[in-house]
């Protein structure tokens, strides 16, 4: 993995470099850089008074240019300056990656880049709304502290098995439509799957909820008043679109609370409405709020629930502070008696695993009771070295420990375990486990060695490994990728056209050239627009007036034929006509 100097992802844990890829800036092509350049050009010119202040310096602290896609290297050197850092990856990734990258400082940047076709709004994640969208505004000190708090409590939250099954319909959809080969059959069905999925999610996990707040905030949020608000959600500043579209009086602008996690969104339609908050300040405190009611700060048998539901490695927190990470199964009946897991299972402690007790110890899972032993009001986990002994803890004897829940634990001891002065793991020899009252047993001596977790209470239940590192922890990474297009002669030729085109922009010489490749376009590239407009604006600034109107009536021509263009022509030709709102950043 490429550091690019930058300590930020220097620290990043192994677990989540596995989702990064090489950006391979050389597999841009001409039309890319132009797409980067128009969208850009028309963001600086109507951002520059609806975007909240630090949009512009913003730009420039991030490293980014107009001119060109930005190099990540370029992004990092500029980046670590304010302790951030960005890193391609392909596409989507899952929420709570996603989540986890922004905890560490570092801006996940999709690596391609939208198509011609969408290029005022793109269904996929792509680096110009990556980084023309959420780089800009990480200068902003306030707003890049709830960014990074966001993502530290986003990387807890609880996902249920169908928001999996959401992402993998979204990033299927995505990849569909990004696709040059793709039909429309297949696009149909991938929506058909998805609407599917959508209607069958149930009722919202954390993460769930926690992605509408994202949503509302950091990728379609508004500070200010209700009556002037600045944009400063990157899904707006990177969407020439939907960033005027948005500000007009139809568009509803709610107040920021904690209610818009009822607001749903769907990622395919422009916004219903939007949510204004009155300071970065005010989101903290929402998300606060939120928190609150999380599996990670509320534990109990409510939140263990929440981690069978999700079906994948999750990790309960003991009162005593030890962390067990697996696969959770049960609860111990109708109250939290007793917690169990299934395959790989790995204890730890401070989040750092527990030596001996890694997932090949405990490959087939782990079970413990949870509760005090019966007829004392003192928990276990706080007992002194001598009521230990009173109750018969002591090594290499054999005790007969008995909970509350009816649970009974005997065997030999052989270790007991501290943490920070509480008793949290107890071993045996010979153990058995079961319930006295019923009969079930939860641990045959046969099964080997019994590591029994001590803790009065489940006070923490939260997504992943307590040492994800430690634990090897695989990701739930998807087995589809983003299409990387192969160019046929006739396309090839047409970047060719673009190339030349900006190379007499950057140099200024050979504009004669430029009669030739406009007849080119003409005649054999009919269906582009966007090179006539690169093409009009040269030609303009060097005073070849004579071709520059035949482009333009060409263009508008082409408005009149084709009635979607109309706003993406008529405002490059408004940058033809007024070069002064330009601005090199």
């Amino acid at each position: 993995m490429n550091t690019y100097n930058n300590p930020v992802l220097e620290r990043l844990p192994r677990h989540l470099r596995q989702y990064i890829v090489a950006q391979h800036y050389e597999r841009y092509t001409p039309i890319d850089q132009a797409v980067w350049r128009y969208v850009m050009r028309q963001n600086y010119s109507y951002l520059k008074d609806v975007a909240y202040y630090p949009y512009i310096p913003g730009l420039r602290a991030a490293g980014l240019t107009i001119e060109h896609i930005p190099d990540l290297q370029e992004m990092n050197d500029n980046l670590k300056k304010i302790g951030w850092g960005a890193a391609t990856v392909d596409g989507f990734i899952p929420p709570v990656a996603f989540m986890e990258f922004q905890a560490h400082r570092v801006l996940v940047i999709a690596a391609d880049i939208r198509q011609l076709e969408h290029i005022a709004y793109t269904p996929a994640p792509d680096i110009i709304h990556e980084s023309s969208g959420h780089a800009p505004i990480i200068a902003e000190p306030e707003y890049a502290e709830y960014l990074r708090y966001f993502g530290e409590i986003g990387s807890k939250a609880m996902f249920s098995y169908m928001d999996f099954e959401q992402y993998e319909a979204i990033r299927m959809l995505s990849i569909l439509k990004e696709r040059h080969d793709a039909t429309p059959a297949e696009i149909a069905q991938a929506e058909e799957r998805l609407e599917y999925v959508q209607a069958n999610m149930g009722q919202p996990s954390e993460m769930a909820l926690l992605s509408r707040l994202h949503w509302w905030t950091v990728e379609y949020g508004l500070i200010g008043s209700l009556d002037n608000p600045k944009i400063y959600g990157a899904g707006l500043l990177s969407s020439i679109g939907e960033s005027a579209s948005c500000m007009k009086p139809d568009v509803p602008k709610l107040p920021y609370s904690s209610e818009t996690v009822n607001y749903a969104y769907d990622i395919t339609k422009p916004q219903p409405q939007l949510f204004v908050t009155p300071t970065f300040e005010h989101l903290l405190n929402v998300l606060e709020q939120f928190a609150d009611t999380m599996a990670f700060r509320v534990g109990g048998k409510e939140s263990l629930d929440k981690a069978i539901e999700c079906r994948n490695v999750c990790t309960a927190v003991y009162s005593s502070g030890l962390q067990v990470s697996g696969t959770f199964t049960a609860t111990g009946g109708d109250g939290l008696n007793y917690l169990q897991t299934h395959g790989p299972t790995a204890l730890a402690a401070d989040g750092v695993q527990l030596d001996g007790h890694g997932k090949t110890v405990h490959s087939e899972g782990f079970g413990s009771p949870v509760g005090k032993l019966a007829d004392y009001k003192k928990a276990l986990e706080d007992f002194s070295d001598s009521e230990l002994q009173h109750v018969g803890i002591v090594l290499d004897k054999h005790v007969e420990l008995r909970f509350d829940s009816g649970i009974a634990v005997t065997g030999i001891v052989t270790d007991i375990r501290r943490k920070h002065g509480k008793i949290v793991l107890i071993s045996f020899s010979n153990g058995e486990v079961k319930n006295r009252h019923s009969g079930k047993i939860y641990f045959r001596p046969e099964w080997g060695s019994y590591d029994m977790a001590v803790g009065e209470k489940i006070v923490s239940v939260f997504c992943g490994a307590a040492d994800k590192d430690a634990f090897e922890q695989v990701a739930l990474l998807s087995k589809e990728y983003t299409h990387k297009p192969e160019y046929n002669l006739n396309v090839r030729q047409l970047h060719h056209l673009y190339a030349t085109v900006r190379q007499v922009r950057e140099t200024g010489k050979d504009i004669d050239s430029l009669s030739a490749v406009w007849e080119i376009i003409k005649t054999r590239h009919t269906n582009d627009w966007l090179c006539g407009l690169e093409l009009l604006e040269v030609l303009r600034h060097h005073g070849a007036d004579g071709v520059a109107v035949e482009i333009e009536q060409w263009l508008e021509t082409k408005v009149a034929l084709q009635p979607e263009l109309t706003k993406l022509i008529h405002d490059g030709l408004k940058l033809v006509a007024n070069p002064a709102i330009e601005l090199k950043i």
